[in-house]
């Protein structure tokens, strides 16, 4: 059952949707950055073998809008496709060396641009904010995976 909140906490709580898609918005260099790091992530984070249609699945978009993003992956050297270990009918993608570097990148451009957001708080409200963030990607994660949080 849901914890019943104040009209202030509601208000509150209303903005962190809006919230969450400004930052989508706004932190990314251009919206190919944000795509083409998402699709590294997804195949880097996979259990076990990714195919476009888990990276489709994983991104909540067609299977046409994944195998686009991945074929410019791919000419971007980022990606590589391969035979499965556990099925060799089935094709498979794979981090490139390229593609790790760029997911560091990618990542080193977040770490700053969070530093530089978040420059004039507290040293112990960012902190606490990071850890809450990421346990907040985590949990969501979980969540959307069918698992209890």
């Amino acid at each position: 059952m849901p914890h019943p909140h104040d009209a202030s906490t509601e208000a509150l709580l209303d903005q962190v949707g809006p919230a969450l898609s400004r930052l989508r918005r706004r932190t990314a260099r251009d919206r190919g950055d944000l795509t083409r790091n998402l699709v590294l992530n997804v195949v880097a984070d996979a259990a076990g073998e990714m195919t476009v249609g888990g990276v489709a699945a994983e991104m909540g978009v067609t299977q046409p809008v994944a195998s686009r993003t991945i074929a410019a992956c791919i000419a971007d050297g980022l990606l590589r496709r391969a035979a499965s270990q556990e099925d060799g009918r089935r094709i498979v993608l794979r981090l490139t060396p390229e593609g790790e570097a760029e997911r560091r990148r990618f990542a080193a451009a977040q770490r700053a641009a969070f530093e530089a957001i978040t420059a004039a708080w507290d040293a112990d409200d960012r902190e606490r904010f990071a850890r809450y963030l990421v346990r907040y990607g985590q949990d969501a994660a979980d969540w959307a995976a069918g698992r209890r949080v």
